[in-house]
């Protein structure tokens, strides 16, 4: 069954180990492409009418998240350049009577550890200010299923 993109959230963790807990670093607007396509080794010999290719390790470059410009927000962001973090991104939540979304990761996690770099971007007449989370994995992103 497919599922919206609504209720998806960028996570920060803290702790070590299996003690790590994670909270909504801030709301997107959208995210990227989380699994990289894997690079091909090529293995054509001499002897081949056509390129042959293998499979190599999966692309780890940087991953842009796109937000709201908010101050605060791009203040917290700013002080966790250069480090490296536990991130994750989750599908799925609950909706309070109030309207109030909260993370659950009910329809799946995908964690891994990173670093972080922010950027504002430009803007037009009548568009609302936003800013680029760039996440560049340092560490694999493992899939959970969120239970």
């Amino acid at each position: 069954m497919a599922t919206s993109t609504y209720k998806s959230f960028l996570m920060k963790g803290t702790g070590t180990g299996s003690s790590v807990t994670y909270t909504k670093l801030v709301d997107i607007r959208d995210y990227p492409d989380l699994q990289g396509e894997p690079e091909t080794i090529d293995i054509t010999t001499l002897s081949d009418g056509m390129f042959h290719n293998i499979p190599g390790i999966y692309s780890g470059e940087r991953r842009a998240f796109t937000a709201n410009y908010d101050k605060e927000d791009y203040q917290t962001i700013k002080a966790l350049e250069g480090t490296t973090q536990k991130m994750a991104v989750w599908f799925g939540g609950t909706v309070a009577a109030d309207g109030t979304v909260t993370p659950t990761g009910s329809d799946g996690k995908f964690t891994f550890d990173a670093m972080i770099d922010i950027r504002v971007l430009g803007g037009g007449v009548n568009e609302a200010r936003t800013m680029e989370i760039g996440v560049s994995p340092t560490s694999d992103i493992v899939f959970s299923t969120g239970t």
